[in-house]
């Protein structure tokens, strides 16, 4: 009696399809867990609750929930590859992450992620009216009396973008430029968007302070 073997219908590039599936919902999973265990090491007698969304532009977005002493709940969001890179090279993931709901504790009664803007009209007044002014004015606030450009720009590639850089600077590297959309993402996973630009600004003046060391 002769066997004969079945044909797979699953292609190569299929099977590879899986195995990455796999493996990055195994990331997942792993980041979800640790990122719960460090919350729960900062606020030992509160609660802790999560989940893991998939976003169509940013992946998965991981979401937490602590309840405060007097059983008010903080909201805050994270993107998969920040939360890997502390991890693997922050020397304390926990007080990184728990520091996020340390600043949003200090708002009583609560703060809950925001509502999502449900039009184009919706989002642009939110990012004119409120994430705009407060990322000019932030970024200003941390480099007085440093001379401090911010504006908006068309980037071919990105879309609207907000540029920050110091006039100062006219060689190298001397603007950073944060798209709106990624502004409002962070807004939304109630992340402070000015903090994009302002680490940004901080990496001019390492690098130029690496170039020109005496000036």
């Amino acid at each position: 009696m002769t066997t004969t073997k079945e044909n797979s219908n699953t292609t190569p590039s299929e099977e590879t399809n899986s195995n990455h599936n796999e493996q990055l919902l195994e990331l997942i999973k792993n980041l979800y867990q640790h990122s719960i265990q460090a919350l729960k090491s900062q606020f030992e007698d509160s609660e802790v609750e999560g989940q893991v969304v998939q976003h169509d532009v940013y992946g998965p977005l991981f979401t937490f929930r602590v309840k405060n002493d007097q059983g008010d709940w903080y909201a805050c969001g994270f993107f998969l590859r920040e939360l890997l890179a502390n991890f693997q090279q922050n020397k304390n993931p926990a007080l990184w992450l728990g520091s996020f709901f340390v600043d949003l504790m200090k708002v009583p009664g609560g703060v809950m992620l925001p509502k999502p803007p449900q039009s184009e009209e919706e989002a642009k007044a939110l990012m004119d009216g409120t994430i705009l002014p407060h990322c000019f004015s932030a970024v200003k606030e941390e480099f007085e009396p440093e001379e401090v450009y911010a504006g908006l720009d068309l980037h071919q590639e990105h879309g609207p973008v907000l540029e920050a850089g110091f006039p100062k600077y006219k060689e190298g590297n001397n603007v950073c430029a944060m798209p709106l959309h990624l502004l409002l993402a962070h807004y939304l996973l109630n992340r402070d968007p000015a903090d994009l630009l302002v680490q940004g600004l901080y990496r001019i003046l390492e690098e130029q302070e690496k170039a020109n060391p005496q000036a």
